[in-house]
C-alpha cells in the first residue's frame, strides 16, 4: 500500500524532505513506518521518544495501522514542550545501537559522556549461561525509566540522559541495556549513569529468564523488588 508521509521542523531538516511517498505492507503500524524512515534517514534516529503521530490530521497511538492512501504525519514537540533533558527512552527488540545513543545525548554544553552497557555473560552462579530472554510491561517500564531520568536531572547537573533496554532473546556478548548521560563534568555524568542502572534494575518492570545448560530460570524483575515495597515470607 502507498502512504503519504509528512515531516515538520527539525525532522524535515534532518531528513532533507517534507513530503514523501512510500510503499509498505498492509497492516504496518505508524511506529514501524517511523523506524523504516530512521533506517532510510539515520539523522532521524533518537527522536521517537518525543514524537507524536497523526493520520489524516488526527493524533493516533504508535500502534495505529494506517490504510492505503492515508497521510501519516510525524510531529516533533511543539513550542512549550519538553526541555530536552530526557530521552530517548526506548525499549527495542533488536540490537542496541550504542553509538546512536551516545550521539543522542551529545551537546556543545557537555564536557563528558558516560555510557553504561550491560551485556549477557556466559556464566552465572556456577551455571553455563546459553542466552538471556527479557520480558517487559512496556508502558509502565518506559514511564518508570523516564521518571528515573528526570530524577537524575534533579540530582545532578546533567545535559541529557538516554536509556535503551532490549527485550526478547539476547545472546552471549550482546547488550541488553545501554545508558548514556552527558554533563558539563565527568563526575556528574558518572554519578547519574550509575544511579540510572542501579534503579532500573531495582524498580523497572522488566523480567529476565536465564537459559543455561540443563534448564532455565526466571531471575526476577531485574534483580530485586523495589526497596519501598514489603512482601511476606513465601
Amino acid at each position: 500500500m502507498t502512504l503519504r508521509l509528512k515531516l515538520f521542523a527539525s525532522l524535515r531538516e534532518r531528513a532533507g524532505a517534507a513530503d514523501l511517498s512510500r510503499e509498505y505492507a498492509q497492516g504496518i503500524s505508524v511506529r514501524d513506518v517511523w523506524q523504516a524512515l530512521t533506517r532510510e534517514f539515520p539523522a532521524l534516529s533518537g527522536q521517537e521518544d518525543a514524537l507524536s503521530f497523526a493520520v489524516n490530521q488526527e493524533y493516533v497511538k504508535p500502534d495505529f495501522r494506517p490504510q492505503d492512501g492515508d497521510e501519516v504525519a510525524f510531529i516533533p514537540p511543539v513550542s512549550g514542550g519538553s526541555d530536552g533533558l530526557v530521552g530517548p527512552i526506548k525499549i527495542v527488540r533488536s540490537r542496541i545501537d550504542v553509538a546512536a545513543l551516545e550521539a543522542a545525548v551529545a551537546d556543545p554544553a557537555a564536557g563528558a559522556i558516560a555510557t553504561f552497557v550491560g551485556t549477557t555473560r556466559n556464566e552465572n552462579s556456577g551455571r553455563r549461561v546459553l542466552r538471556l530472554e527479557y520480558e517487559a510491561y512496556e508502558p509502565m517500564a518506559l514511564r518508570e525509566m523516564r521518571k528515573l531520568a528526570e530524577e537524575a536531572g534533579r540530582r545532578w547537573n546533567i545535559v541529557r540522559a538516554a536509556v535503551t533496554h532490549r527485550i526478547g532473546v539476547v545472546e552471549i556478548g550482546e547488550a541488553s541495556v545501554a545508558i548514556a548521560v552527558s554533563a558539563p563534568h565527568r563526575a556528574e555524568a558518572f554519578s547519574a549513569c550509575r544511579f540510572l542502572i542501579d534503579r532500573i534494575k531495582e524498580i523497572v518492570p522488566i523480567w529476565k529468564k536465564e537459559h543455561f545448560e540443563g534448564g532455565e530460570i526466571w531471575v526476577g524483575c531485574q534483580t530485586s523488588h523495589p526497596p519501598h515495597l514489603h512482601h511476606g515470607d513465601h
